[in-house]
């Protein structure tokens, strides 16, 4: 084998880019491939449209606080976050809401959007901040989550023994005291589940921590791009190789464990004890070809599949085209069968504004996905009155249709072989997906372990905790991390020699 390092991390998530970072931290030698990593934005005319809907929910968490601790970012990273106020909007026919930081403003949306049940909203912030404040002191502890064998699961256990909701189902009782049809309920619940990674139902615990992330309002100024940024400097800055737009095209492995992996192109494989994946476990072992796990280690599994489908339109409009009040995100929630719709505004170039319009479908099928861009739209257009006029480029990245341009007064399609040359594609991308799997583990919050039946390959993406969603995938890169510095003693003794030097606040 020509080249040799020690993990090789293929994608490009925030798990798999902090477990690069800190490993390569820790002075493990890392490269990483993409795997077919797309940016988060792209361009079509020097304008922006967007792949994704980004809001950097885990940037209080202290499961990233770890991170940039132990990466002695923690001051510069917190000087690249800015706070955003109204925390959130959520607009319904009838209804508007804005959830803002000053606690009176908050109190005076309530009694005039919701009369009558002040106090029951009070009372629910109140267990909410307890259960954020136990469940920050759990995730700052040093523990594999999920956890694998028994010591782990011991440790993990008393970590998480304070935590209150954890042992109930989805019938808990978090939102009791209103009633079962309740519109509030909604303002919790639409918000937690377009965090997740997990298909309804969402968790009690898993409930409280992202409708609590979603009100701790700080954002990057550009994004997922900037963070994703961010982590490759710090691979880098340490000594690891980034290639965001190489994949591996399979694993090397002899009995049973990974050997390396071969990259697309070349003629050998590249030697490496340790492969990190953000691919689902049977994504990451159809990449060994040769490996058969025993039916033990296969049934041990829980079965995890796709059940919803994130699905992104992007709106470039005139600045004067959107409601000056409208909030940094939204969520716009008609009537059923219409598609709830999670709304960012961004500044654009100029006098526009970027919107950033997303919706979960139930299905991937190709007629639902062809007609999801007007549905979509219409729900925009419900809520945003005659945004329409103002519209410059309208564009989604996931059904493959031509993108509308409407800066000459009428609508015309652009062929998607023009948008291909400004970092657009000319097929239908895979949307992002929430899963599903049976049986749940820990609590409901885990589904895949950390370890595969393949000796030496991890996974730390999105089905490991996708309950929790980014923070889940910070907390299992957190712990694939520890698991491989353990495999080194030496290597262990310097990352606890080197947390006495690097900065603790």
């Amino acid at each position: 084998m020509a080249k040799h390092y020690d993990v090789v991390v293929l994608g490009a998530g925030i798990g798999a880019l902090s477990a690069a970072a800190l490993l390569a931290r820790r002075s493990w030698r890392v490269l990483v491939l993409g795997q077919g990593f797309r940016p988060a934005s792209y361009t079509y005319d020097g304008l922006p449209l967007a792949r994704r809907a980004f809001n950097f929910h885990a940037a209080q968490s202290p499961a990233w606080g770890r991170v940039i601790v132990e990466l002695a970012q923690s001051q510069t990273f917190r000087r690249r976050l800015a706070p955003h106020d109204p925390v959130l909007g959520v607009l319904s026919p009838g209804r508007r809401l804005e959830i803002p930081t000053d606690a009176a403003f908050f109190g005076r949306e309530i009694d005039r959007e919701f009369p009558g049940i002040r106090r029951v909203v009070d009372e629910f912030y109140a267990e909410l901040a307890r259960t954020c404040s136990l469940a920050d002191a759990a995730f700052e502890r040093d523990v594999v989550l999920p956890p694998g064998g028994f010591w782990e699961r011991r440790e993990t256990d008393r970590a998480l023994a304070s935590l209150p909701h954890l042992q109930e189902t989805s019938g808990g009782d978090l939102l009791a005291e209103f009633s079962r049809d309740h519109p509030y309920r909604g303002v919790v619940e639409i918000a937690a589940r377009f965090a997740s990674d997990l298909a309804d139902p969402i968790p009690p615990f898993a409930l409280a921590r992202l409708h609590g992330a979603w009100i701790r309002p700080v954002r990057l100024a550009r994004g997922e791009e900037e963070l994703s940024e961010f982590l490759v400097e710090r691979v880098r800055a340490h000594g690891g190789d980034v290639n965001l737009g190489e994949r591996a095209s399979s694993i090397a492995h002899r009995g049973g464990k990974v050997t390396g992996v071969l990259v697309d192109g070349d003629d050998a494989p590249t030697g490496a004890p340790f492969v990190v994946s953000d691919l689902p476990t049977a994504a990451l072992l159809d990449l060994a070809p040769g490996f058969a796990p025993s039916r033990r280690a296969m049934s041990q599994l829980p079965a995890v599949h796709p059940r919803t489908w994130r699905f992104v339109v992007s709106i470039l409009v005139h600045d004067r085209g959107v409601p000056q009040p409208l909030a940094a995100e939204s969520f716009l929630v008609p009537d059923a069968p219409a598609y709830t719709v999670h709304l960012q505004r961004t500044k654009g170039p100029g006098d526009t504004t970027l919107l950033v319009a997303e919706a979960l479908l139930e299905s991937d099928s190709r007629g639902k996905v062809a007609a999801a861009r007007e549905r979509v739209l219409a729900t925009v257009e419900q809520f945003l009155p005659f945004i329409e006029r103002h519209y410059l480029l309208v564009d989604s990245p996931h059904d493959g249709r031509p993108l509308w341009d409407f800066r000459e007064g009428e609508r015309k399609s652009v062929d998607r072989t023009r948008v291909r040359t400004s970092g657009g594609s000319l097929e239908a991308e895979p949307m992002p997906v929430q899963w599903d799997a049976d049986p749940l583990q820990l609590h409901g919050l885990g589904a895949e372990p950390l370890r595969t039946p393949l000796s030496g390959a991890f996974v730390l993406g999105r089905t490991t905790l996708p309950a929790l969603g980014q923070e889940g995938e910070l907390l299992a890169a957190w712990g694939v991390a520890r698991i491989i510095t353990r495999t080194d003693r030496r290597k262990e003794r310097m990352r606890r020699d080197m947390w006495s030097k690097v900065e603790l606040g």
